[in-house]
């Protein structure tokens, strides 16, 4: 029987179930769920490098976006209030759709 000890997606031991399988599971406290989800988004980042095709490159992204999503919403921060934060450094700093490569300073 394989051990996993990983963060997953709220319906995935239903899903499992509805599969014929057993699973176990248990609920996190604030700070333990909070470095669960900062090593999913270590993982969903590699999976993301590691992944060869565009589609599963775009899921990759959207899991991404999950995960950021909810460390956000541990440390108290809204989708909304984080995508200001976002809007608001694009308008100030831009963002990168020129592709702008820095390559020296000089003082």
């Amino acid at each position: 029987m394989p051990y996993y000890s990983k963060l997953v997606r709220d319906r995935i031991p239903e899903i499992i179930q509805a599969a014929g399988k057993k699973c176990a599971t248990a609920v996190l406290e604030d700070s333990e769920y909070l470095a669960q989800l900062e090593r999913k988004l270590t993982e969903e980042w590699d999976e993301y490098l590691t992944c060869t095709d565009v589609r599963g490159q775009i899921e990759e992204l959207a899991d991404i976006l999950e995960v950021v999503y909810a460390i956000a919403q541990v440390k108290g921060v809204s989708i909304e209030e984080l995508e200001a934060i976002r809007a608001k450094k694009a308008e100030e700093r831009g963002s990168f759709r020129e592709k702008i490569l820095l390559q020296w300073v000089e003082d």
